[in-house]
């Protein structure tokens, strides 16, 4: 195991590092560990490892796509199934329910 020698300073919203660090100490990870887990995936993913973009404010609407973003879309989720990105619709539409306010 390499030794620990390098140091990172961060500004970070209070209430944002208070919540993670409550997260990460019920799951008993220090938040260092954490910050060197999240760069070891940075390095393992050449980038971020996870998507990074705006979320859509509704669930899509079929009606309101092209069919080239349809089909884009249908390969998304072939793509998350065949990783086993996937969870029961009970629970898909509980939580797009609870996401959009609907």
């Amino acid at each position: 195991m390499a030794t620990k020698t390098a140091n990172l300073y961060a500004r970070i919203e209070p209430d944002v590092k208070e919540q993670a660090e409550n997260i990460l100490s019920a799951l008993g990870i220090p938040a260092s560990n954490a910050i060197n887990m999240f760069y070891k995936q940075i390095i393992l993913h050449k980038g971020l490892p996870f998507e990074v973009k705006i979320p859509t404010a509704r669930p899509l609407s079929v009606e309101e796509l092209t069919e080239t973003e349809l089909y884009a879309e249908i390969e998304k989720g072939y793509a998350d199934m065949l990783e086993g990105k996937t969870k029961p619709a009970r629970q898909t539409f509980a939580d797009i329910r609870k996401d959009y306010g609907l």
